[in-house]
């Protein structure tokens, strides 16, 4: 396959995973068809066929490019001892990160965590809390220390659920969420 054919054919799963994660976030994973999504871009089911076999392929896609940024922010906060003042930079990174395309990616499977329950890929979401919890844990953490983390990095993750009815803009609970996870972290 010649440079050009492989370019486009990556700008193309680009714009199908672009497409379906705002139909999966706005409309729900349930309610979007691949027929939908094909529409939306204006091609033929058969030509979103041969980029993706299903609703949940796209999903695990989606879910691989977030998991990345987060392996990323793993690798950097084990690289050195996980001090008060890394543990606090992670968390803001980590912030920076749910704004992001990644942070997209974590919000559409909050919104749709009852919906994604049984499929397999979601359990990848479980997976990230727990590799973040792990990362920022200092050595022989207390048990009040391990549960602060968690609170701490849950604040920054709820703080960007979807649909939030705690009111106020995106900028202003991931403000308070930094506030309040700078309070938590040992």
């Amino acid at each position: 396959m010649s440079e050009t054919a492989t370019r486009r054919r990556g700008d193309t799963r680009e714009r199908i995973q672009d497409v379906a994660l705002d139909r999966f976030t706005t409309n729900g994973y349930d309610q979007t068809s691949l027929r939908e999504i094909a529409e939306d871009l204006g091609v033929t089911k058969a030509a979103l066929y041969y980029h993706f076999k299903s609703k949940e392929e796209i999903l695990e896609s989606l879910l691989a490019e977030a998991s990345s940024e987060i392996d990323a922010l793993v690798e950097w906060m084990r690289a050195e001892p996980s001090t008060r003042e890394r543990r606090l930079e992670m968390i803001r990174r980590l912030g920076d990160i749910t704004h992001g395309v990644p942070g997209d990616v974590m919000r559409c499977v909050q919104q749709n965590e009852v919906a994604l329950q049984n499929l397999a890929s979601t359990s990848l979401i479980h997976d990230i809390k727990v590799r973040l919890w792990e990362a920022a844990m200092p050595d022989e953490a207390s048990i009040e220390d391990r549960l602060r983390i968690r609170m701490a990095i849950m604040t920054v993750l709820i703080a960007n659920k979807p649909g939030s009815d705690l009111g106020g803009t995106a900028a202003e609970r991931e403000a308070a969420a930094q506030s309040i996870a700078a309070d938590l972290v040992p």
